[in-house]
């Protein structure tokens, strides 16, 4: 077996991609890059598996066809005979029919633009790139991999509102999100935890995004996220959870409609709206303006406020993961979330946390906590592999 897999993640703005060589059923990355689509300010780059950049570009780039058209012909001139073989989707809604990664034919493709409506802000950019590949390689294998499927383990109560029987069988109920980021921490988990790994395990995948997983027996069991990625914690544009009936008053008293409402939720809202500065945790990390701060303080109160509720879901906490771009990189934030979790039992080493080790937590501390990369595009590619060989 001699497999190239290209794995594509289409946010709203940027394409990202990884190309992995698969033999005898391992896979190791060739490169890895990002698509910034930003019209004539786009930006391509290209860097190998050791994170140097190979290529980089500056393009005129007008929707994700044109990026995906783009990254195709640097395949064809650049990657010699190592082109992709078959295709791997990350695809944010599944919704309550598809609980594995599956291959794409018509009728899929189908029943994924049915689900639109449940993910309109990130959906349609994923099936935009599926549509273009098949166009421009018609013979080429495509797999969805769903954000959602993780969270099909949770029970019905973690699943559904307190809304009339009908709503939920319409499909309004909580899915949940990053499962593919939280399906990699939990396969990992044994290597830094070992047996220890099957216990109550809080994961904080902390990002622009950001969400909370609680993991039993590495299966998850709850989640913050829910009918969208809007719900759970504060984040870097987007509110997190909300009284409804603030957006009634707004929909009264301002005249908001959904183009409204939708701007402010997912855009204007989270730390960018209470620090009225930035959405990065960098930028306000390093201000000294009181709103920053703020924002921060929400921030962290929320992320523990949570955490509280998981663990009670979990009937206690053996483990707290930290993993992306925050959880991985932003030292203070974990210092300050950990200092208001002692309660539980947490203990920090410092130093530790200070430079990112895998490993934070104290000797003493009955929690332990760890700080782990996440890895998304290799589970896409793993379960494209499984697929296109089965």
């Amino acid at each position: 077996m001699n497999e190239t897999i290209l794995v594509l993640n289409a946010g709203s703005s940027s394409v990202k991609f990884g190309l992995y060589q698969a033999k005898h059923s391992n896979l190791s990355k060739l490169y890895q890059g990002k698509i910034e689509i930003r019209g004539t300010a786009s930006r391509f780059e290209v860097r190998n598996d050791l994170g140097e950049t190979l290529w980089q570009q500056s393009a005129d780039i007008a929707c994700h066809e044109n990026a995906i058209e783009l990254l195709l012909r640097w395949l064809q001139t650049q990657a010699g005979n190592r082109q992709p073989s078959a295709v791997g989707h990350r695809i944010v809604h599944g919704g309550s029919q598809f609980s594995q990664p599956i291959i794409i034919d018509e009728p899929i493709l189908e029943q994924l633009f049915q689900l639109v409506p449940l993910a309109p802000l990130h959906q349609p950019d994923s099936l935009a790139g599926i549509r273009t590949l098949q166009q421009l390689r018609p013979a080429m294998r495509q797999i969805a991999c769903f954000d959602t499927a993780f969270h099909h383990t949770m029970p019905d109560v973690e699943q559904i509102y307190a809304l009339p029987r009908h709503l939920t069988d319409n499909g309004i109920k909580r899915y949940g999100f990053h499962g593919l980021s939280y399906e990699y921490i939990a396969q990992i988990l044994p290597d830094h935890m070992g047996k220890q790994a099957e216990n109550r395990i809080v994961v904080a995948h902390l990002g622009n995004g950001a969400s909370l997983c609680a993991l039993k027996g590495r299966k998850s069991l709850a989640t913050t996220m829910g009918f969208t990625p809007l719900e759970g914690l504060p984040m870097g544009t987007r509110c997190g959870n909300l009284d409804p009936a603030v957006l009634l008053y707004l929909m009264r008293e301002q005249q908001m409609n959904h183009d409204h409402l939708t701007e402010l939720l997912h855009r204007r809202a989270g730390l960018l709206g209470v620090s009225g500065i930035s959405a990065d945790m960098r930028t306000l990390l390093a201000s000294d303006h009181p709103l920053a701060k703020q924002a921060v303080d929400l921030f962290v109160w929320q992320i523990c406020r949570h955490i509280g509720a998981m663990a009670a879901t979990l009937e206690g906490i053996d483990g707290l993961v930290f993993t992306a771009g925050i959880g991985e990189h932003a030292a203070a934030i974990r210092t300050q979330i950990c200092t208001r979790l002692k309660w539980l039992g947490i203990e920090l080493n410092a130093s530790a946390n200070q430079a990112n080790a895998a490993r934070i937590s104290a000797d003493d501390s009955r929690v332990s906590v760890l700080v782990l990369p996440t890895d998304e595009e290799i589970i896409i590619a793993r379960h494209t592999l499984q697929c296109i060989t089965a």
